[in-house]
């Protein structure tokens, strides 16, 4: 198979795209750190206080101690004590997020922003006549360090699920490429719970049936991918194989935020209930952070041990603030007492305040329902 260059001039598969998914590293963090030269160099999270809330982001320093988004603030203080807490400041990351996405729009138009800091861009053809989307993905990079300070990662390859994975592998502040005679050979000695799209649940479900990396994933027929997996089991069979048909949307409006976690054991006790509903809520925050978007409507979806479905729903006049999502999920979970013991528990975000500029900042960003 030609490299990802080449194929382009090759008219039997002229189809082969050119994707580069373009990461900020650490972007929140990094920003803080840039505008603020006294936390540079030292372990910084941005979001929570020593006392109470959930970290949103952290600087690599932070990293080098266990501290991680989505990180209750206290267990981040026994990681590192000298952690230095900031607060979130939205409107200035989506200041610098424009100007990063001003630099996307000069080699093409077909950006997918995933989030502030994130976003896909397919240069199969693009405004600079480039051939080698190697050297687009460095020149962007280049560029963004120059107007904003800032560091960037990316990955480059024929499809968004293939850069998505490549722009993890040299991070941070660095660049890879997996091309298409090169894809196979990669996803088998890809560790499953690298996989984009692998969450942990799935991750140590695959590992229990003896699924530990791609080329394990690749002996199991799309017959019983399907049975174990439901409709997820088609996309995990073509991903191994390099298989990616999504193209990039460009302007995506969100419609909904949402996270949700499938329990290795049916729980029933309200406590076990409350406790996973919990880590729940705060992935939730954490991407509503993220996304710098609010929502009206609050949503609990329940997957009950017989595979049965219900959702309860909340809906209040004003734009939730973070600090209530996980008062009113309690509510909606104390609202009726389950039935049976719940596999499932996921908690949504919508009627969201998209407008017409916010649409840039990112598609729909949720754990997979799973079947």
């Amino acid at each position: 198979m030609q490299s990802l260059d080449q194929a382009s001039s090759n008219p039997i598969i002229h189809s082969i795209k050119k994707i580069i998914h373009v990461d900020m590293d650490a972007f929140y963090a990094s920003v803080e750190q840039l505008d603020h030269p006294q936390w540079r160099g030292k372990p910084l999270a941005v979001g929570g206080s020593e006392v109470r809330g959930v970290i949103a982001a952290a600087s690599y320093e932070a990293r080098k101690f266990g501290v991680y988004s989505a990180m209750s603030s206290v267990l981040a203080v026994k990681k590192c004590p000298q952690l230095i807490f900031a607060k979130p400041r939205f409107d200035r990351y989506k200041e610098i997020s424009l100007q990063i996405r001003e630099i996307f729009y000069e080699y093409t138009d077909l950006v997918e922003p995933l989030s502030l800091d994130e976003a896909f861009l397919d240069v199969t053809e693009n405004k600079k006549e480039l051939r080698s989307a190697i050297l687009i993905a460095r020149q962007i990079r280049e560029k963004i360090k120059e107007k904003t300070g800032l560091n960037a990662s990316a990955g480059v390859s024929y499809n968004k699920f293939l850069a998505k994975t490549a722009s993890d592998l040299n991070k941070p502040n660095g660049q890879a490429v997996i091309l298409p005679e090169d894809a196979e050979d990669f996803l088998e000695k890809l560790p499953i719970g690298k996989f984009f799209g692998i969450g942990k649940v799935t991750a140590e479900k695959m590992k229990s049936l003896g699924i530990h990396n791609g080329a394990d994933l690749k002996q199991f027929s799309l017959q019983f991918l399907i049975k174990k997996f439901g409709k997820s089991g088609l996309h995990y069979f073509n991903i191994v194989r390099g298989i990616h048909l999504s193209e990039v949307q460009p302007h995506r409006i969100r419609k909904s935020i949402s996270a949700e976690n499938t329990f290795n054991q049916d729980l029933i006790e309200a406590e076990d209930l409350k406790k996973a509903l919990v880590e729940i809520a705060n992935e939730l925050i954490r991407r509503v952070e993220k996304s710098g978007i609010k929502g009206r409507t609050i949503t609990l979806k329940i997957k009950f041990s017989d595979f049965t479905q219900q959702t309860r729903s909340r809906t209040v006049e004003q734009y939730l603030p973070q600090t209530e999502i996980q008062n009113l999920a309690f509510e909606l979970l104390e609202q009726e007492k389950m039935p049976l013991a719940v596999r499932l528990l996921g908690l949504g975000l919508s009627n969201l305040n998209n407008t017409d500029d916010q649409q840039f900042f990112g598609e729909q960003l949720k754990i997979p329902f799973e079947q």
